[in-house]
Parts: C-alpha cells; structure tokens; sequence
C-alpha cells in the first residue's frame, strides 16, 4: 500500500488562488480497474483508490503517513510562469504579426 502526497493545482475554472494551497494524500491503486462488457462502466475493487485526505501542511500529510506505516511519495508543486503583457502591444504599431478583426 503506498500513497502519493501532493498539492493540487488550480483548476482552469478558478481565476485566483483560493481553495489552493492545502495537501493531499491519496492512495496508489493496488489492483487495476475493469470494464464491464455489457456496459462500460469502469468499476474496482479496490477501496483505498476511493479516499483522499486533506491536511493544511506538508508536514501534516506526511506525519500522518508515517504514523500510520504508509509507504509515500512528495510531489512538490509547480511553480507557474507567468510572464507580463500589456494589453496596449495588441495594438502597437511595430507589433509583429498583424493584428485584424
């Protein structure tokens, strides 16, 4: 049994950073997934793959992974690039590609 701790990114539906910043430990799957042939539906008997726990820190997630004997791994979050635009070069006079309607 072994779990992957992590910091979810924001979602492409959020615009700022709220509901981020928090961890989770979720379980690696221990036996594959299975579709069923009559109607598709994927279904699993494993039950750890189901549970995700959140902890406000790092160190949080990780003690608790280690009280409990759970083998884990740490993705440590990306850092985003962001780089700075105006939004008057869309209409700059020596702007690059030609801007049209």
């Amino acid at each position: 049994m072994s779990a992957r701790i992590f910091s979810p990114a924001k979602t492409a539906m959020q615009s700022g950073k709220a509901k981020t910043g928090h961890w989770v430990l979720e379980f690696d799957a221990e036996k594959p997934k299975k579709i069923d042939p009559l109607m598709g539906y994927t279904s699993s008997g494993d039950m750890k793959s189901q549970i995700r726990l959140t902890f406000e820190t790092r160190e949080e997630a990780v003690a608790y992974a280690e009280k409990e004997g759970i083998a884990f791994r740490v993705q440590e979050p990306k850092e985003a690039k962001r780089r700075q635009i105006s939004y008057s070069d869309n209409f700059r006079y020596d702007r690059r590609t030609p801007w049209t309607h």
